[in-house]
């Protein structure tokens, strides 16, 4: 029988995945047709990004699966006509994308390249940083990105704190939960890692409460989520020093409005949510194996629990 597979994302992405999901799809040796339009009843599967124009599920009587391109999923997880299984993207890609990223600023900021890359005044003032061993780095949100961020962070020698909602035992990495658990995180974090998923429990962590408890001059990374940050919290704890610097990649207007506060800030780099993103080779793959699991009835990777909202 020959599986039907809607791609339902925005417009522009279809000529990104027409040839890689073609390519992914043809290994998996299924009979498909990959299409952008069908009868709802034909639909066996949908690979989907939440910006598409279809948010009514209800007419999809055979549909399996419901397949996302992106690693979010808080503006489709609540909807009510979704009922079939949901599978965020988990993308090896998007994982060393991010890894990158969060390690090429933590280095930035532990070796306080700043200071010399801006410094025009010809002041010679030399004072090395400290080894990475006597640096803490809290990577807040120990999943899939997480967890490769902080072991990569680990072996180049940093002392890695993690937070999670659950408990978790990863090497090297020394972990914290719950409530009590984030507030001996923050803590220790000289740099804060913010690699959380956007639900009701993590709106807001970093306030003008929790934004106390980190040292006196720490540095806040944040490319996980706009809403886990109180905006005017975080400007007033660097306005007066007890935050050093906050390096943004994620907010929640995007694109920032070009008068947000963020932009003049001296103490907060702004970076247009580039610091990880969807592969379509890498994602392609990750959706045949999907496809194909389901066809052979074993268990689909990567459910969205909809209770937690990720």
């Amino acid at each position: 029988m020959t599986v039907t597979i809607l791609f339902a994302a925005h417009p522009d992405k279809w000529p990104e995945y027409e040839a890689p999901l073609n390519a992914a799809l043809s290994e998996t040796k299924l009979s498909y047709r990959l299409v952008t339009e069908a009868d709802p009843d034909s639909v066996d599967y949908i690979v989907y990004a939440p910006n598409s124009t279809l948010q009514d599920f209800r007419p999809y009587s055979r549909l399996k699966a419901v397949l996302n391109l992106w690693a979010g999923v808080e503006t489709i997880v609540g909807n009510p006509t979704l009922t079939v299984p949901l599978a965020r993207m988990v993308d090896p890609a998007m994982t060393q994308g991010m890894t990158e990223y969060v390690v090429g600023h933590v280095m930035r900021h532990h070796l306080r390249l700043d200071k010399h890359i801006l410094n025009t005044s010809g002041a010679w003032a030399p004072a090395a940083p400290p080894l990475a061993g006597d640096r803490t780095v809290a990577v807040l949100g120990l999943g899939a990105l997480g967890r490769a961020a902080g072991t990569t962070l680990a072996q180049l020698g940093f002392h890695v704190v993690g937070w999670s909602r659950s408990a978790k035992d990863i090497p090297n990495i020394e972990s914290y939960h719950g409530e009590s658990g984030l507030s001996e995180a923050l803590a220790k974090a000289e740099i804060a890692v913010l690699l959380l998923p956007n639900t009701p429990d993590t709106e807001n962590l970093l306030n003008a409460e929790s934004l106390r408890l980190l040292p006196q001059g720490a540095v806040i990374l944040n490319p996980g989520r706009g809403s886990l940050i109180d905006d005017e919290a975080l400007l007033a704890a660097l306005d007066d020093g007890h935050i050093g610097h906050a390096t943004l990649d994620v907010f929640r207007n995007e694109p920032l409005p070009s008068e947000h506060p963020y932009w003049r800030h001296s103490r907060v780099t702004v970076t247009p949510h580039i610091a990880s993103e969807t592969r379509p080779g890498s994602a392609s793959r990750t959706i045949a194996v999907n496809i194909k699991r389901g066809e052979d009835g074993a268990p689909f990777l990567h459910l969205v629990d909809r209770e937690k909202g990720y």
